[in-house]
């Protein structure tokens, strides 16, 4: 009981050290996004503009001081309602599944919210707080400064905050990635549950990429010119149309340096997204069963990451093909094995295949289609495993019990295939296996469907099956010659097999009129 008390301890205090090391990587984003951002850019950049003199330098470091103080205030007590889920999660010895996921999911979120903190109480904390004071400060004579170095400071703020608010969420992305592995290697431990996104975007790469250039494009270039504007504003040399001429001429730089960052925004979304939407489309191909590669078209690192997805498609192909091989032999091996019980219906499987794939070629099937009536017609017969021996292989008439038990086998057969996993990959075979008895006026078994309400497979098979019976040697009787089994199935066209199948085949022989003995066989398949 100590031991295990000790290692759960041990675990509790290493998830908390992860989030404590989590903690302080914020706390270094903080610092370096609001210290450096705010001050460094208000005081040394803003502040040394201004031609005031020591004194009222003083008292604006002071109102930005006491603004960060209050911005700082509101700002932690926000952060830390953000983390409450996350805490909870690594804090708790035996979290609930729904807790873990919460925490996931909130994790994900961080970035997003990082912005939402920067620009929500970070932001009014800091320049709300400075706004009023400076104002207050200007109103009563503490300093000497126009009314219109309040609206370029404001507006200065809410550069720097956009600024600011970017550097935190890209610090923030890679400051989570620990965490997300946490949570879903605890899920994975204690639920078997895998976590995922399963595709769902919080942040598109598209106003990422926009915002980010713009910010990046405009932020030096508007500070310069409003530290320009201040700068000035304080040579008495300098006149009012002067002043005009020069905000003229900052407006159409900004202009200028907003529509480039804007084209190179868009330019650069394109080429990210544009690779990122072809490898999407491929993923779903592959998911869908379509392995296509795609084609290398990109010079860069794209380059890399598509040649990785073909190589993977190119193994995913050999995988499959030899999935195909194996699983084509296992069902021969299943057939012949299935004949080998008996030798006069050795190879009988393998020939209702062949003359099955021969009339679904003529019908016009391809592909899947007939490769799964090829399938079905190998396993036909594979519920004569559950027929005794007694009955299966006797030479003399049989008793309606033990005709019963031959009428059995579809749905043996059907039952058989049912248990082998995955069920849907068995699916495309029980209609044939089940049918291939039924008649086409519904004298049938062992569900008496008739016409096309009888499965294709089974319609088809039936027609095969019957002509390799009728061709076969039995214990009970001689194989009769090929052109009396063709004339049969003439004659039962539209009774006891399909009009349509039973034609075609027919015709492949080049027998399309009635010929030979009418009867009809008293033991079939």
């Amino acid at each position: 009981m100590q031991i295990a008390g000790l290692a759960a301890g041990l675990e509790t205090g290493g998830r908390m050290n992860l989030y404590g090391a989590f903690l302080k990587k914020q706390i270094r984003n903080y610092i370096f996004g609001s210290v450096v951002a705010v001050l460094a850019v208000g005081s040394l950049i803003l502040l040394s503009s201004l031609e005031i003199s020591l004194e009222e330098h003083l008292k604006l470091l002071t109102v930005l001081l006491l603004s960060f103080i209050i911005m700082a205030a509101a700002e932690i007590s926000v952060f830390v309602r953000q983390l409450r889920p996350i805490r909870k999660a690594l804090k708790e010895r035996q979290p609930t599944l729904a807790m873990l996921e919460e925490a996931y999911l909130h994790t994900h979120r961080l970035p997003k919210l990082a912005i939402q903190r920067i620009l929500g109480p970070h932001f009014l904390g800091l320049s709300l707080p400075a706004s009023l004071m400076t104002f207050w400060l200007i109103r009563t004579g503490l300093i000497s400064l126009p009314y219109f170095y309040l609206v370029l400071a404001v507006a200065g703020a809410v550069l720097v905050a956009c600024m600011h608010a970017l550097i935190e969420f890209f610090l923030t992305c890679s400051a989570i990635i620990p965490l997300i592995k946490e949570f879903r290697n605890r899920a994975l431990e204690m639920y078997k549950v895998d976590f995922s996104l399963e595709g769902h975007v919080f942040v598109s790469i598209r106003p990422k990429f926009l915002i980010t250039c713009m910010l990046i494009g405009t932020f030096p270039l508007f500070l310069f010119i409003m530290a320009t504007q201040i700068r000035l504003e304080t040579l008495r040399s300098i006149s009012v149309e002067s002043l005009q001429g020069y905000w003229e001429w900052a407006g159409l730089v900004l202009l200028i340096g907003t529509l480039f960052s804007s084209i190179a925004a868009w330019l650069l979304t394109r080429s990210v997204q544009h690779p990122i939407n072809e490898l999407y489309k491929a993923m779903n191909n592959v998911k869908d069963g379509r392995l296509l590669q795609v084609q290398d078209e990109y010079s860069d690192e794209f380059s890399k990451l598509v040649a990785g997805f073909n190589m993977m498609v190119r193994g995913l192909q050999a995988r499959e093909q030899q999935s195909r091989q194996l699983l084509d032999s296992y069902f021969t091996t299943l057939a012949v094995a299935l004949d080998a019980r008996d030798p006069y219906t050795a190879g009988h499987s393998l020939r209702v295949a062949e003359y099955s794939v021969i009339i679904g070629q003529l019908a016009g099937m391809t592909g899947l289609e007939l490769d799964n009536l090829r399938k079905s017609a190998l396993l036909h017969d594979i519920g004569k495993i559950g027929v005794r021996d007694s009955v299966l292989f006797k030479e003399e008439a049989l008793t309606d019990e033990e005709f019963d038990q031959i009428k059995s086998h579809p749905v043996l057969g059907e039952n058989i295939l049912r248990q082998i996993e995955p069920v849907e990959k068995m699916a495309p075979y029980l209609g044939g296996v089940r049918s291939h008895h039924e008649r086409y006026d519904g004298k049938g078994y062992p569900d008496g469907l008739a016409g096309t309400s009888i499965p294709l497979h089974g319609r088809i098979i039936a027609v095969a099956d019957a002509y390799d019976a009728m061709t076969s040697d039995r214990p009970y009787r001689k194989g009769m010659d090929h052109e009396r089994a063709l004339g049969i199935l003439e004659q039962g066209r539209g009774s006891q097999w399909d009009p349509e199948f039973a034609g075609l085949f027919l015709a492949y022989f080049g027998k399309t009129e009635k010929s030979g003995d009418s009867g009809s066989p008293s033991r079939v398949g």
